[in-house]
């Protein structure tokens, strides 16, 4: 039952995003989604477990916080690039993190993947290596902000 309602959500959101309904199309959708799912099935049984990111409202908070930071970030990489004496100064620094779920350390080191002028380089057990652009990239992850928000998701 979970693969058919997985099959029917990637089909409509594709659907969504395509905007084009033509016949062909239509049938590199429906690969599209058969081949996403069958990935799905890969996964289940090569981890024996598929966790799924639970659709609260909570989730949809902080996804919506996330897509903001996306765009005070690249606000704040564009001003650094057009500024006439770049500030840019990379740095490569250990995150030292609280949160233990497998689930809530993918979320967070994606989450600063996704943000501008930030990568997760490293996913340990208490820490990752994170490369910014300018030290206060790290600064402001070390305040906790981020890492705040998905502990409180309960995941």
């Amino acid at each position: 039952m979970r693969y058919i309602r997985s099959s029917l959500f990637v089909a409509v959101v594709w659907l969504l995003l395509s905007g084009h309904y033509t016949p062909l199309i239509l049938s590199f959708g429906a690969v599209s989604v058969l081949i996403v799912v069958w990935f799905m099935w890969r996964m289940e049984r090569v981890d024996e477990k598929l966790e799924v990111l639970p659709m609260r409202p909570r989730m949809l908070y902080y996804l919506l916080w996330l897509m903001w930071q996306v765009v005070l970030s690249n606000i704040d990489l564009v001003r650094r690039i057009w500024d006439p004496d770049l500030p840019i100064r990379p740095t490569w620094q250990r995150l030292d993190t609280k949160v233990t779920s497998s689930l809530a350390k993918t979320l967070y080191a994606n989450s600063i993947t996704l943000t501008p002028g930030t990568l997760t380089t490293d996913v340990r057990e208490d820490h990752f290596m994170v490369h910014s652009l300018s030290p206060d990239g790290i600064e402001d992850l070390r305040k906790g902000g981020m890492e705040e928000k998905i502990q409180r998701l309960g995941i």
